[in-house]
């Protein structure tokens, strides 16, 4: 499952030329296309979560539904652990061998009835590996603001990420922890997942066989046939 915030500070343009949410879609969309023969799911979250897109191998609907991902969705905030407990309740009831939660967020848990690290014992009591993706670069970043009167500009703002916490979350439940401080360290981050979560498949193999002699048999038989036709003629092989 991948659990994914879509608060406002995902707005923030440190990933330049796009804000955190874009840069976060693409590469997760990368990843996805590595994952041949997994289920993938989707959780979104705010302050409150919602299952996107349910366990599944169809591609071109996950990608869809990522697609659609937007600001606005849900009421602003960030439930990490509300967000996290909805993307373990997805996954707890799976037969699979291995079960994993993606968590990428910028912030730090602010709303939610859960909190993070009793959804971090939760994942693990199911056996549920979780990798925490922190994104955000440090320091003051660029963040747009709508102004009435001169339109779109810009400010600096400081986005706090809790990142003690995203270790503990990892730590508990076997998985790791990263932090993104652009876009390129991201795509990197979902590219050591992918090296460490090796997609496994069980494989049926069938020998199909193509019978020859049918054709040396038929020509044997005409062989045979115009000797027969032959003996009757002038070709005859006297005693």
């Amino acid at each position: 499952m991948l659990c994914h915030e879509i608060s406002g500070s995902m707005q923030a343009e440190d990933f330049s030329p796009k804000n955190r949410l874009n840069v976060a879609k693409e590469r997760a969309k990368e990843f996805i296309e590595k994952r041949k023969g997994d289920r993938i799911g989707l959780v979104i979250f705010s302050a409150t979560s919602l299952t996107q897109c349910p366990l599944t191998m169809d591609r071109q609907i996950l990608d869809g539904l990522l697609d659609r991902v937007d600001f606005g969705m849900l009421e602003d905030g960030t439930a990490i652990g509300l967000g996290l407990a909805s993307a373990v309740a997805r996954l707890k009831d799976s037969k699979a061998k291995d079960r994993v939660i993606i968590l990428l967020t910028d912030g730090v848990n602010n709303t939610g009835d859960i909190d993070p690290i009793t959804a971090a014992q939760t994942a693990a009591s199911f056996g549920i590996k979780v990798y925490t993706i922190g994104v955000g670069s440090k320091g003051m970043v660029p963040y747009p603001v709508n102004d009435p009167m001169f339109g779109r500009r810009y400010v600096q703002v400081q986005i706090s990420l809790d990142t003690e916490t995203l270790q503990k979350i990892a730590d508990m439940t076997g998985g790791k922890s990263f932090l993104a401080t652009d876009a390129q360290a991201l795509k990197q981050i979902y590219d050591e997942i992918d090296r460490m979560e090796p997609t496994t498949f069980k494989v049926k193999q069938y020998t199909v066989y193509n019978e020859l002699v049918g054709l040396w048999l038929l020509l044997a038989v005409l062989a045979l046939g115009a000797a027969a036709a032959l003996a009757a003629t002038v070709f005859r092989r006297l005693p």
